[in-house]
């Protein structure tokens, strides 16, 4: 859905689906009639709206489309990506687009204001989810271990904060900055979610490894770390 107005991205799936699983159907709900429709040779894994950008991703591939008119702006080759990861910037005055890269562990950033690519080695492990700040300024990832997360500067790549979820492997489900980027949500598995403070905008940028989430009690930085979901 495009933030709170009428125009939705659906794509078809499960054992009857109303449109084909490679298809993306741009629908006016005020309309009730699709107003749109992109095609593509492989199945749809996941869609990505803004007001000015249609971010279609594919197992391989990703498309670029503007949304006024549907023309391809872009295309992008990542490595398999079957979850469908993409997170693409909301704020007005630029457009970050973040994904997998070609190697295990890389995500790839494309500032398009700047037409500037950078690649981050962000894990050793597979990398299972990531998120963006509102202006795309920064960048948080997890493995597939699910134990640390980090956030990066997205236009340097450089590394500014280390947050320890946990001494045990989890699947992290989500990531997501507040509007203020002060904190970071994550939440996994284990039937948790963790908030981080974090320590980048009016703090030191440098790295700070001490960060960790095994004890809500004395940790200062993750309150409601153990919300039960």
């Amino acid at each position: 859905m495009l933030f709170r107005c009428n125009i939705l991205a659906l794509v078809g799936g499960g054992p009857d689906p109303q449109y084909p699983p490679n298809k993306v159907m741009i629908w006016d709900d005020h309309q009730s009639r699709c107003i749109g429709e992109l095609s593509f040779r492989s199945e749809v894994r996941s869609v990505r709206l803004r007001r000015d950008r249609i971010v279609v991703v594919l197992e391989q591939k990703i498309f670029v489309y503007n949304f006024a008119d549907l023309k391809l702006l872009h295309q992008i080759e990542t490595i398999a990506n079957a979850k469908g990861l993409c997170a693409v910037s909301q704020g007005v005055g630029s457009l970050v687009l973040v994904c997998p890269g070609l190697q295990k562990g890389q995500v790839r950033v494309e500032h398009y204001a700047s037409k500037r690519t950078k690649f981050i080695m962000a894990h050793d492990s597979r990398i299972v989810c990531f998120a963006l700040s509102q202006e795309g300024q920064l960048l948080a990832t997890a493995s597939s271990k699910g134990t640390l997360v980090r956030i990066f500067n997205t236009v340097d790549g450089s590394l500014l904060q280390e947050v320890r979820r946990g001494a045990d492997r989890a699947e992290i489900y989500s990531l997501a900055f507040s509007s203020n980027a002060q904190w970071l949500a994550v939440s996994s598995d284990k039937g948790t979610v963790h908030v981080f403070s974090l320590k980048i905008n009016g703090g030191s940028p440098g790295i700070d490894r001490s960060q960790s989430a095994s004890d809500p009690v004395t940790s200062p930085h993750s309150s409601l770390s153990f919300i039960k979901g």
